[in-house]
């Protein structure tokens, strides 16, 4: 299913949420309004690797981040394996694989129009200001693969 967001699209799947597409849509528009900070939406998560880089992603607070290297930390992975698996993220959003930043970087977004929608994200949950670690990329616009991360 297709959510709006900011003027953008952003393909989440639906099978994977445990709810109504117009529940969905709510909690979506709410989040964008400000008035949301953490979705009531039960999610299915991929089995495997995928499933346990999307379990870290979800234990990542509202405004703050973590870079690819930490979460391949603490799964004793590498870094371009997490950002592979938030690349590959079914539910963005929901997931917020928004908050996985590179080192010094950006990184990637695979979501809506890529990085403006990430940017877009961090600045409404005011990351730039209450994140664990800020990442020069947010300021500046770098945008490198996270894969370089």
């Amino acid at each position: 299913m297709n959510v709006e967001l900011f003027d953008r699209t952003v393909e989440l799947d639906a099978e994977r949420v445990e709810a109504p597409a117009d529940e969905i849509r709510a909690q979506v528009g709410e989040y964008a309004a400000g008035e949301r900070r953490a979705f009531d939406l039960s999610v299915a998560l991929s089995s495997g690797f995928a499933g346990e880089v999307a379990a870290e992603m979800r234990t990542i607070p509202y405004g703050e981040t973590r870079t690819y290297g930490e979460i391949a930390d603490d799964l004793d992975t590498a870094a371009v394996a997490v950002g592979r698996a938030c690349g590959a993220n079914p539910v963005p959003l929901v997931v917020p694989c928004h908050r996985v930043v590179g080192a010094d970087s950006l990184g990637g977004y695979s979501a809506g129009d890529g990085l403006p929608l990430k940017r877009r994200l961090l600045a409404l949950e005011g990351a730039a200001e209450g994140r664990r670690e800020t990442p020069r990329a947010v300021e500046s616009g770098d945008e490198r693969d996270p894969a370089d991360a």
